[in-house]
């Protein structure tokens, strides 16, 4: 009666794991050779376990990132100039926690986006917040917000995040009003990091920008202390593509 009063008021308390792991004790005799503070220091070693998985479940689920991306996972062999050492230097986070940014350039389909979302999966792990986003996308929805009062908002919840995934930058040139746009953004993230993937070099992007004097601005914010890795080749999707369909041709 005792153990099911407790258990019950364990989960009252939202203590779930504690009160699970309670049953678990209560039916296997292996713990009655522990000490009270040593099941007790179990039950809450569960507790804060289960916190953390949620926890990471939720700021994953937030950030958007592409299904599957992971530091382990990089591809090293294919010669597309990304530096090991300089990459594995960057997956401990410490750039998050000095708020540097990271540039990824290069063609289409030569990996920018996984990339940029492996650093912020191993980021996450370490305890901080990402989110992903098309730059195209947020511009046209940051204009959206403007018009409907939202954009004090929305500019609001992307400062928070410890990083922001720019993904596809300049794809097209910027409007003033754009370029306007991103440097709040940026003005507002100086103490947190930022991910930029464009497959334009970084030499054109000021023309890119627009408004000379807001392009400025812009990339003095986005480019100091910033790490960059400038990617070459083929597109990994092409040769996925056709890998694939000489199998199925082979098969035949």
């Amino acid at each position: 009666m005792l153990n099911h009063t407790t258990i019950e008021g364990l989960k009252s308390l939202r203590l779930p794991a504690m009160a699970s792991g309670l049953l678990t004790q209560r039916e296997q005799p292996d713990y009655s050779s522990l000490s009270f503070e040593e099941r007790l220091g179990l039950l809450v070693d569960a507790e804060l376990l289960q916190r953390q998985n949620r926890r990471l479940e939720r700021v994953f689920k937030a950030a958007k990132l592409a299904a599957g991306a992971s530091s382990e996972d990089v591809d090293f062999s294919s010669a597309r100039g990304l530096d090991k050492g300089t990459f594995v230097s960057l997956v401990n986070s410490d750039w998050v926690a000095h708020h540097h940014n990271v540039i990824i350039l290069g063609p289409t389909g030569v990996g920018k986006t996984y990339l940029a979302c492996a650093l912020a999966h191993s980021a996450i792990q370490g305890g901080h917040t990402a989110l992903y986003v098309r730059t195209p996308r947020l511009l046209n929805d940051l204009a959206v917000a403007r018009g409907d009062g939202r954009i004090a908002r929305m500019m609001n919840a992307l400062a928070r995040f410890d990083i922001l995934i720019l993904d596809d930058f300049l794809l097209r040139p910027f409007t003033n009003d754009q370029t306007a746009d991103l440097l709040e953004v940026v003005e507002d993230r100086a103490t947190r990091s930022t991910i930029v993937t464009s497959q334009l070099p970084v030499n054109l992007w000021h023309e890119g920008l627009g408004d000379e004097t807001v392009a400025d601005a812009t990339l003095d914010r986005l480019l100091e202390r910033s790490h960059r890795f400038e990617l070459v080749g083929d597109s990994r999707r092409q040769r996925a593509t056709s890998s694939t369909t000489r199998s199925a041709k082979r098969s035949k």
